[in-house]
């Protein structure tokens, strides 16, 4: 028990408590303490009766315990864990403060779509991102598709086509993530460019630590899936 609680905190701060939130919200669900009626998107209940908690608990609910869910939670737990010991590497507060910007977006996209349910397209904007910032690796999808990293959130939109979902949720993912990456990487890199995202000092004094734990194994970010849909190498490696 003792090693399973030391593998959980080794768990980069973010991801834990994100998958965890999403887990425990399912739970009570599934326990019946709380109902999805209590969770979901709804504008005029946050802005009439002041039921703000929505604006969160709309992105910790991914449907009842099932494929779907586990689907989702798999692609979650590995592609957030990978940004946040990637990319965002001793960078804790630039990553809340991703959270925090792609929440909003969703969430003022989300009002024209009618979404009420928010998680899964905020793990697609995940995906793209980690997805355009490792172009070169090279993805196995199933064993049955093979193709480069930047070509995952499409193919994770055509499995939702296959089993009959809707292509919505994919499809804000992605522009979402499109916007975080365009402003982030790509347009302060071109020729009057600038960087307009920029993390709030009071969120880098809450989330930003000085030093980093030297006994803190990350998982490699060139094996971006782990499992038979997403494993995969670099190009030249």
């Amino acid at each position: 028990m003792a090693s399973v609680w030391g593998e959980y905190l080794q768990i980069p701060v973010v991801t834990r408590a994100y998958t965890t939130a999403c887990v425990l919200t399912t739970a009570a669900v599934q326990l019946e303490i709380i109902t999805p009626f209590q969770l979901y998107f709804n504008p005029d209940l946050i802005l009439r009766n002041y039921q703000v908690w929505r604006l969160i608990t709309n992105f910790l609910f991914f449907g009842p315990v099932g494929f779907n869910f586990l689907f989702n939670m798999i692609f979650l737990y590995r592609y957030c864990r990978m940004l946040e010991e990637g990319s965002f590497r001793g960078r804790t507060a630039d990553f809340v403060f991703m959270f925090l910007f792609g929440g909003l977006l969703m969430t003022i996209f989300g009002t024209f779509v009618s979404l009420v349910f928010l998680g899964q397209a905020f793990t697609i904007m995940l995906v793209y991102v980690w997805s355009r910032r490792n172009p070169n690796v090279r993805m196995n999808f199933f064993g049955l598709l093979n193709f480069q990293a930047p070509f995952l959130p499409w193919v994770l939109m055509g499995f939702s086509l296959l089993l009959g979902n809707s292509i919505i949720v994919d499809l804000l993912g992605i522009a979402v993530g499109h916007v975080y990456f365009f402003l982030e990487d790509v347009f302060p890199n071109q020729p009057g460019g600038g960087r307009w995202l920029k993390t709030p000092s009071i969120i880098k004094m809450l989330f930003d630590t000085p030093e980093e734990d030297a006994n803190y194994n990350p998982l490699p970010e060139d094996r971006p899936g782990g499992f038979a849909w997403g494993e995969g190498q670099r190009l030249g490696g």
